[in-house]
């Protein structure tokens, strides 16, 4: 016997329940919202079928490259799921489409419709862009998703893509990453003289300004170029992807932290054209999915970089070493540099370091007393 209930008594007639169900549909269909034309469908018999929308997604990573490339799959999954089908996403990676480093133009122009990558790739043309991944010494996962999300950021950073008609999405974290791949030791400052590393961001701009070439380098290119010696080092991610990319093979010395990027977000852009040809619903759900894929990657990096660390430990015997402390003060000193400088140079790019700095500071004095105090004490 089946159970009744206030939303479906057995005793309606069914007739009477299919009735309602066609009427809800078809008022459904007949809103028009506040200053947004109704976007298409068609009306098959007495069932309205709504329109459907197949979009192009190219990323900076090679396809199903773990962690990160795996982001914008998850992604598509959960808004094929959500929107029921209508609104479905394939994935291209680097090169299938667009070069890694194209994912920007391509989305901006219109030739796709979204993309998923790194903003601090784009920094020559956009300065403050840098900020909405991660900037040496700044703030790690947890600080920068307050920052975007309850600080003002996520505000700032469509301020700032919106000449080039797009609008982003926090998408990922890896978490606080390595500090890079060395074949020799690193024991002062001026052994990084001369050394051409690949170190995106504003991480380069100081690695040079310390007397290294920064050089900027797709993940898929990087063992070949660190084999080949046309790099004499790389930082890429942390354990969990560079122990897949192999780099335990062609380098000896492993340093941390990664003071260049402590927290470094991903991001998903979206065409704004695109975007607001989607009904209200649709943009609801690429919102969500891109929220709940950022949580989802730094879960899956804290699960993963632990276990790879050890592999490449205990079983490739890789040297693990930290930076001495003298050459992260001169890093730190430099990267203070070049963010005084930029601001000077660049309205915008001061306007968001203002918003960081000061969100950056208030934190940094609760996570002194909470996370800072407990991992010390754990």
């Amino acid at each position: 016997m089946e159970m009744e209930t206030r939303y479906s008594p057995a005793w309606l007639p069914a007739a009477l329940l299919a009735a309602v169900a066609i009427i809800g549909v078809l008022a459904t269909a007949l809103v028009v919202q506040k200053g947004k034309a109704p976007h298409k469908q068609q009306l098959v018999g007495d069932v309205v079928q709504q329109q459907h929308y197949e979009w192009k997604m190219v990323t900076t990573w090679p396809k199903n490259f773990p962690g990160l490339g795996l982001a914008p799959e998850n992604f598509a999954k959960m808004v094929n799921t959500m929107s029921n089908g209508r609104l479905t996403v394939s994935v291209h990676g680097a090169n299938e489409i667009v070069p890694a480093l194209g994912v920007f133009g391509a989305v901006s122009s219109g030739s796709v419709q979204m993309g998923h990558s790194a903003a601090y790739y784009w920094k020559g043309k956009i300065p403050a862009a840098v900020f909405f991944t991660s900037v040496p010494f700044g703030m790690n996962a947890q600080e920068l998703n307050g920052w975007l999300h309850y600080g003002g950021g996520l505000e700032l950073w469509r301020e700032t893509y919106a000449p080039f008609n797009l609008i982003p999405f926090a998408a990922g974290n890896t978490g606080v990453q390595m500090g890079g791949w060395f074949n020799k030791e690193i024991n002062s400052i001026n052994d990084l003289q001369g050394l051409k590393m690949r170190i995106p961001g504003l991480g380069g701009e100081v690695f040079s300004r310390a007397g290294g070439t920064a050089v900027n380098i797709p993940g898929g290119e990087l063992y070949t170029s660190l084999q080949s010696g046309v790099i004499d080092a790389t930082e890429w991610v942390g354990p969990y992807n560079d122990l897949a990319f192999g780099f335990h093979q062609i380098a000896k010395y492993y340093y941390y932290p990664g003071w260049h990027e402590p927290g470094p977000t991903l991001e998903i852009i979206v065409n704004k054209d695109a975007y607001n040809s989607l009904p209200e619903d649709l943009q609801k759900i690429i919102e969500v999915a891109a929220r709940a894929v950022n949580q989802d990657m730094l879960d899956e990096y804290t699960a993963r970089n632990n276990a790879a660390l050890v592999e490449l430990v205990e079983k490739h015997n890789v040297d693990v070493r930290p930076y001495p402390d003298d050459v992260i003060a001169s890093l730190k000193t430099l990267s203070e540099e070049v963010f005084a400088e930029l601001a000077a140079e660049d309205k915008q790019f001061a306007k968001v370091y203002a918003s960081y700095s000061d969100y950056l500071t208030k934190v940094r004095k609760y996570h002194e007393i909470s996370e800072e105090a407990y991992f010390e004490k754990r």
